[in-house]
């Protein structure tokens, strides 16, 4: 074991962070990535080894050192050794569902403007990646209910969400049931409600009642019918703010002297974003003054009509 050459201060425990500083420690998980970036996940255990087909490592040997070094294994393997970050351990953690990428977590985080305090309520726990992003968010002195109508999956949340936190976060509360059925039973008011889920509208009544006035509305839906019928559920609603649908893309770059060209990987699609803010009782927001493209309420079309828009469009 190599010597701690100073005292470096943990990051308090009240603030649930997830993080730690100073030395590794029994108890830890670190991630290990060898020259040609594959990534190992496990939790330091006085005695165990770990195995790869490089050979072996002690977890002695990675116990009590600062992270940010390199190791060799038993037959000449290398890596650097970190405590892995929230992003990559979300996508590495065991899963029941899918997950929410760190992609669309920092969007969700920027652009539903979770703020430390905030009382938010999810639809739909997954596996728990979300949870994390929101929990580090709202911080302790804020609040998450996470509602998830199946079983296996809250089991695997709540695993996930514990180990990456290293306890019971305080300000989680995580129920099993419907959130449309739930929420309402509740009484609960909150300032943020995200919709992970297969219908998000089926929610949006029980979301209106429990938002706050000036609170967000945000889904999170992997398809284009899925966008399409949200989008219109919410204008049909009239209690929410003209919705706002976006998705993003991240491509990597290779920079190598004067090869500096976009990389091989991307990652596309994974899923359509919209948000919308709640009204005031009884207010609704100003019509949109652009008409509709030529078709885009025609015959063929099947899902809600916002208000104003006929049955049957009239020949321009």
């Amino acid at each position: 074991m190599a010597p701690v050459t100073e005292a470096t201060p943990d990051v308090p425990n009240d603030a649930w962070s997830g993080v730690h500083r100073g030395p590794l420690r029994a108890g830890e998980w670190v991630r290990l990535v060898d020259g040609k970036g594959r990534k190992h996940n496990f939790e330091l255990v006085p005695g165990k080894r770990f195995f790869s087909n490089k050979g072996h490592l002690d977890h002695d040997e990675l116990i009590g050192r600062e992270e940010g070094f390199a190791v060799t294994s038993s037959v000449g393997g290398e890596y650097l050794v970190f405590r892995p970050l929230l992003s990559e351990f979300v996508v590495s953690m065991p899963r029941g569902a899918a997950v929410v990428y760190p992609k669309d977590s920092a969007q969700i985080v920027a652009m539903a403007d979770i703020f430390p305090g905030a009382h938010v309520v999810e639809a739909g726990v997954g596996s728990g990646a979300l949870t994390c992003s929101l929990l580090r968010a709202v911080g302790p002195h804020g609040r998450v209910s996470s509602y998830e109508r199946r079983e296996e999956f809250a089991d695997v949340a709540r695993r996930n969400v514990t180990q990456f936190f290293g306890g019971d976060h305080p300000a989680w509360q995580l129920t099993l049931g419907d959130l449309a059925e739930a929420l309402p039973a509740s009484g609960e008011r909150c300032d943020r409600i995200i919709l992970d889920m297969l219908a998000p509208w089926d929610c949006l009544d029980a979301a209106a009642d429990a938002l706050r006035p000036g609170g967000i509305v945000c889904a999170y839906v992997a398809t284009t019918t899925q966008l399409s019928k949200f989008v219109e559920a919410v204008r049909v609603h009239g209690g929410f703010t003209e919705p706002a649908p976006w998705e993003s893309l991240v491509r990597d770059w290779h920079v190598e002297g004067l090869a500096v060209r976009p990389g091989h990987k991307m990652i596309g699609h994974t899923a359509f974003l919209v948000t919308a803010r709640r009204m005031a009782p009884g207010e609704r927001a100003p019509l949109k003054k652009r008409r509709p493209a030529p078709g885009a309420y025609g015959p063929d079309y099947t899902g809600p009509r916002p208000p104003g828009v006929p049955e049957t469009p009239a020949d321009d």
